[in-house]
């Protein structure tokens, strides 16, 4: 199949294994090596850990975590395991920090920086080495202004640009209508996130919006603040076109196809660098648990032939 060069098409994903919200497909090592094959065969090049643990379920068996906070065991590496795959499919890893779910919602943004310090440290001992480590993402998602949470920002940036110097990126999300039952007003979201970029301009690298929260009639508004914002602090602009449906009665089903192209189409109106998705596997990847993903994925091949 020929990847179009004129048009912007998803070229990064998430690889989501540690969630609070979205079921497990329960893979192995032989299930993630045929995905990431999926992946690469509709031009992937950047896979990101979504995160390296939530609450008490992690990625890897981390010796410094245990020592502060109750983890259960991992059976797989699957920082291991996903490096592995991006070597083979000459793909780019970004690192996802570790969420506690608790201490930085509540206001002890103290406490989750120490845990990300430890975590980080750990782990470029044992993977900073690898040839498709190529960036770090700062996972703890932002919407509107608090001070807590900027300052936990920058403190995990500075930490992170010191443990090995790669693009950091960012996947915040507009306060909207489909997650909160209102939606911000672009006047609010523009002061608060103009004061967010300001602050973290020259820690963090890339933005990547989410563009799931709001209605489409809303998005392209959004869009343009983001794009302007990021343009103005000098972060380089990618969009996470998000491939779960949000505002039906069922929320996290594969997207309807039409929805999707449509905001691919207005994230490259606005001129993004990049798309990258949450989330292929479930969503998107021909070998999900939801046979929906499959003919989404069937559609989307479709309109690559056809741009």
């Amino acid at each position: 199949m020929k990847i179009m060069n004129n048009k912007l098409s998803i070229t990064g994903t998430f690889l989501d294994e540690i969630s609070h919200d979205i079921p497990s497909a329960n893979w192995g090592i032989d299930e993630w090596r045929k995905d990431f094959d999926a992946m690469k065969n509709i031009g992937i090049d950047t896979v990101i850990l979504i995160r390296a643990g939530y609450k008490d379920k992690i990625t890897f068996n981390s010796e410094k975590l245990k020592k502060s906070f109750s983890i259960r065991p991992a059976y797989i590496d699957l920082v291991d395991l996903f490096l592995i795959e991006a070597e083979r499919c000459g793909m780019n890893f970004y690192f996802g920090l570790y969420d506690s779910g608790i201490f930085w919602i509540n206001g002890d943004y103290r406490k989750e920086v120490e845990l990300n310090y430890r975590l980080t440290e750990e782990v470029i001992k044992k993977y900073g080495h690898r040839k498709a480590f190529q960036g770090w993402y700062a996972s703890h998602e932002l919407t509107v202004y608090d001070d807590n949470q900027l300052k936990m920002y920058q403190q995990l940036a500075e930490h992170l640009r010191g443990l090995k110097d790669v693009p950091i990126l960012m996947s915040p999300y507009v306060k909207g209508n489909k997650q909160f039952g209102e939606t911000i007003s672009p006047k609010k979201h523009e002061e608060d996130w103009n004061t967010i970029l300001s602050a973290l301009s020259g820690k963090v690298d890339i933005v990547a919006f989410q563009d799931g929260q709001v209605e489409f009639s809303e998005l392209s508004k959004f869009m343009e603040i983001n794009k302007k914002l990021a343009d103005k602090y000098n972060l380089r602009s990618w969009s996470n076109v998000e491939t779960l449906e949000r505002g039906m009665p069922i929320d996290f089903f594969p997207i309807d196809w039409r929805n999707l192209i449509y905001k691919i189409e207005m994230a490259e109106s606005v001129g993004v660098e990049k798309l990258i998705t949450f989330e292929f596997s479930h969503f998107m990847s021909p070998n999900s648990m939801y046979p929906s993903a499959h003919n989404l994925y069937n559609r989307y091949k479709e309109w690559l032939d056809e741009n």
